[in-house]
């Protein structure tokens, strides 16, 4: 029943992330007179399909969400399966490293490596060490060997932390640069979905993950407030659901939710209560109470966007997607279609807003002039699904899942592994 429950808004937090990522995509670095040129008056309003394939192409925000999400589920089943865990940031960031071979590595190359290799690569200690064999059945996926405009700052420091091969367990105390890019941001909300006993804890996590990359403060602390905002949604009743008998419509359900502008503002206070003392909060703060303030007013959404910045850093891609979900949150389309429709990093800012309003409204809301053509859609799903179930099988139990452990513990889909 939890897992039927909660399932709606998982695939649309994933999926709509996807999707506003896939719509942005194609105008990231265009000035708004040359989205108008190209698209009309009022911007980009449906996918650009590629010629080749026909589909609406994901960019590296997703391709890292879907790898956030790996790496989350590995650790989720060796505590399961051993009783004792890493932080998440740990199976994060040696999933990152797998998104990196698929930026530097042919499919075909890669596959031949991991057919012949060892496959086993769980690590025992509470530290990440690099270098280690892969962990992501994502690997055996061919569309994720493309490069699609990747962040420079998320490529030189993952092969950075590489080549230094140093083991590391707090990553805002050992920073490798000071960027506060959105790199941070845009691949967290996997973390929001999957199960946490203490949501503090959570948003904790949800920085040291974006610092992997991301050593700047503003390009981590927005990635506490984003995972806070996604997980009160989807976990309203708590950060941890219990088993439960409610008899809701998933498609339709709000369980309680709160409005949105109260959800935003706990997370606000929440991040404070962690990094308060930074020198850099009251910057993050400021730009939080302008998007609240932004979306009551009756401005155009370019007008407002343009106040807030044009999201190539953290704290404006926040800022942004926090406008356009407040501004829209009953309507995802017009959601995503404010999101994008600037001068700035608008895949990224695109794929923050569909995010939270995926959550929000669930996927059943979600048009299907966006399911369709949308590239690798069925990856996605499978992996919010994965996420929504969990590891089922225990250390003690008879219970078995061989694709799951095909997935999760040998780290491939593949028929031949």
């Amino acid at each position: 029943m939890e897992g039927t429950l909660y399932k709606n808004r998982i695939r649309g937090c994933l999926f709509g992330g996807a999707v506003g990522d896939a719509l942005g995509y194609p105008v990231e670095f265009l000035s708004e007179e040359e989205i108008c040129s190209q698209y009309g008056p009022e911007g980009i309003r449906q996918y650009r399909l590629d010629r080749e394939s026909g589909r609406a192409l994901i960019s590296d925000d997703t391709q890292m969400s879907l790898f956030t999400a790996v790496g989350l589920l590995v650790g989720d089943t060796r505590g399961c399966m051993r009783g004792i865990r890493a932080w998440p940031r740990s199976y994060v960031a040696m999933a990152y490293q797998d998104w990196l071979r698929t930026q530097e590595s042919a499919c075909e190359e890669l596959c031949s490596d991991k057919l012949t290799g060892e496959r086993n690569h769980l690590p025992g200690g509470e530290s990440c060490v690099f270098g280690q064999k892969p962990i992501s059945w994502l690997l055996d996926v061919p569309q994720l060997y493309c490069r699609r405009a990747p962040g420079n700052t998320c490529l030189d420091a993952l092969r950075g932390r590489r080549e230094s091969g140093n083991p590391v367990k707090d990553y805002i105390a050992a920073p490798l640069n000071d960027s506060k890019g959105c790199g941070g941001i845009m691949r967290i909300a996997p973390l929001a979905l999957s199960r946490h006993r203490d949501i503090i804890k959570m948003d904790y996590e949800a920085a040291q993950i974006a610092a992997i990359t991301h050593g700047h403060s503003l390009g981590y602390m927005p990635a506490a407030v984003l995972a806070h905002i996604i997980s009160r949604i989807v976990y309203p009743e708590g950060s941890y659901p219990q088993e439960q008998t409610l008899q809701k419509d998933p498609g339709t359900a709000d369980h309680n939710l709160r409005p949105l502008r109260d959800i935003v503002l706990e997370a606000r206070n929440a991040a404070a209560s962690v990094f308060g003392g930074d020198r850099h909060w009251k910057e993050l703060e400021d730009i939080i109470g302008l998007s609240l303030r932004l979306s009551a007013n009756d401005s155009c959404d370019r007008d407002n966007i343009r106040q807030i910045g044009q999201g190539w850093v953290a704290e404006e891609t926040l800022g942004i997607a926090l406008y356009c979900a407040l501004r829209h949150q009953d309507d995802f389309t017009a959601g995503v279609i404010a999101a994008v429709n600037h001068e700035g990093d608008s895949d990224s800012t695109g794929a923050v807003t569909g995010n939270i309003l995926g959550a929000l409204l669930g996927y059943h809301a979600i048009a299907d002039q966006w399911k369709d053509n949308l590239e690798l859609a069925d990856i996605i799903l499978e992996v919010a699904d994965d996420l929504c179930q969990g590891c089922r099988m225990s250390e003690y139990g008879d219970y078995r899942d061989p694709v799951w452990e095909r997935k999760y513990i040998a780290g491939s889909k593949s028929r031949f592994l």
